[in-house]
């Protein structure tokens, strides 16, 4: 089978975690090359088989080459421990996983790999660069571009929520996660990729630290019985891909950051990883 084909049935398969992104309708189904709910409104797929969900034009500052470098700094390991202690607090028995801002889907693969493709998993993202590169990654995967206010997902549909370093609306998570689903989020702590802001900015620049407390706090009003696990590692950068490592991060953005040059970038040995992972059950 085509991938596109293979695609649709894992959709129509999985049809009961949609819905309609237009009338909030459930899905009837897959026919032919359409996602079609109960009230008649059509989706297509995309040539590269994944699904369209937003209903305006809203992108996002993150292009193909960004996400190449983040696939190679992943497919290297950097984020292999985080998915591990995800792993870690996950049932044996198979789950439905939703990963928000998947990005170009790699940690999702990774997930998948550990628990051995187990699992109905399902990564979005508002980025079409990074779906489209996604769609290559094999395994019980599907990726659609999505907006995070609005969930083309059913209602108390997943087992799991997963999110690194994405924004979270918490009032759609608790929408479609099920009683007793969990809300697993990574964020970074004040040593995060430390090294990397060091060289980017000035110690007295507001980018060279980092304060995560607000994030918490937040955390903590929605989930009452909160749990925070401390993840720190120091993560060894293979040869030639210190330029990836900046590419892939958002530091580089900053009005003041530096305009690093081989020398500051053949420095750049290790850097550490320095992040919380905030777990939130659904009552």
């Amino acid at each position: 089978m085509k991938k596109v084909a293979i695609k649709r049935q894992w959709v129509n398969t999985h049809r009961q975690l949609f819905r309609c992104s237009v009338c909030q309708a459930p899905i009837k189904g897959v026919f032919e090359n359409s996602l079609v709910c109960e009230q008649g409104h059509a989706i297509d797929f995309n040539k590269h088989g994944y699904l369209y969900f937003l209903n305006n034009g809203n992108g996002t500052d993150y292009d193909r080459t960004m996400f190449e470098s983040r696939r190679r700094m992943l497919n290297a390991g950097l984020f292999l421990p985080m998915l591990e202690q995800i792993n870690a607090e996950l049932p044996d028995e198979s789950q439905t996983i939703l990963d928000v801002g998947t990005g170009e889907g790699t940690p999702l693969a990774q997930l998948g790999d550990l628990r051995g493709q187990q699992d109905a998993a399902i990564g979005f993202d508002i980025s079409k660069a990074g779906i489209q590169l996604a769609t290559q990654l094999s395994g019980n995967l599907f990726f659609c571009v999505a907006d995070l206010r609005h969930l083309p997902f059913a209602d108390e549909s997943f087992d799991q929520v997963m999110e690194l370093f994405s924004p979270s609306d918490y009032r759609e998570f608790d929408r479609i996660l099920k009683p007793g689903g969990q809300l697993l989020k990574i964020i970074p702590n004040a040593n995060y990729l430390i090294e990397l802001r060091h060289l980017l900015y000035e110690l007295n620049d507001q980018h060279a630290a980092y304060d995560n407390t607000p994030v918490v706090e937040r955390f903590k009003q929605h989930y009452k019985d909160a749990r925070i696990i401390p993840i720190q590692y120091q993560f060894e950068i293979p040869a030639g891909l210190q330029g990836d490592l900046v590419e892939m991060s958002p530091l580089h953005w900053g009005r003041n950051a530096k305009k690093l040059n081989e020398s500051d970038l053949s420095s750049l040995k290790q850097v550490t990883v320095d992040v919380s992972l905030l777990i939130g059950k659904k009552v």
